[in-house]
């Protein structure tokens, strides 16, 4: 990666309505690099699968924060970091087989790491019991065909 441009912090309380915050928060981010309709659906959705593991999954038993990172390199790589510190994860490499979930009572679909590395350039899952987890994502934003144009184009330069 190249130079950092741009950063933003946000913290969330484990609540399913802040999946849609945490969507949104990180969307507004992203306009600045001019992604495509495409590449701004698959960044949400990545965001969205990774927020709702923390909420469902990481805090089941506990209570905390999630935390958002997202950094925005010179070479327009956008990096996304999702920490919890919940539960964690004992098997990393099982966790992110697809259909593996923590609740199969509840008939969850999985835990969406497949989804996620599906959209993103990289995905990356650290985890430790008793401390937490975090995702890290990866995504060089290529659009040639911008979602906006114009007058606000170099707003943060």
């Amino acid at each position: 990666m190249s130079r950092k441009e741009n950063e933003m912090r946000v913290i969330l309380a484990p609540k399913s309505c802040n999946e849609a915050v945490a969507r949104s928060v990180v969307t507004a981010f992203v306009m600045q690099t001019d992604p495509s309709v495409s590449e701004l659906s698959d960044i949400k959705t990545a965001v969205s699968e990774a927020v709702t593991n923390s909420i469902v999954h990481g805090y089941r038993s506990c209570t905390g924060n999630i935390e958002l990172l997202c950094r925005i390199f010179d070479d327009k790589t956008l990096y996304i970091r999702v920490s919890d510190k919940g539960c964690g994860i004992a098997d990393v490499k099982k966790a992110m087989e697809p259909l593996f979930t923590t609740a199969p009572e509840e008939e969850r679909a999985g835990l969406g790491f497949a989804v996620m590395e599906s959209f993103m350039d990289s995905v990356q899952v650290r985890s430790t019991p008793g401390k937490g987890t975090s995702v890290i994502m990866k995504k060089r934003i290529l659009s040639k065909t911008p979602v906006r144009t114009g007058a606000l184009e170099n707003e943060c330069s």
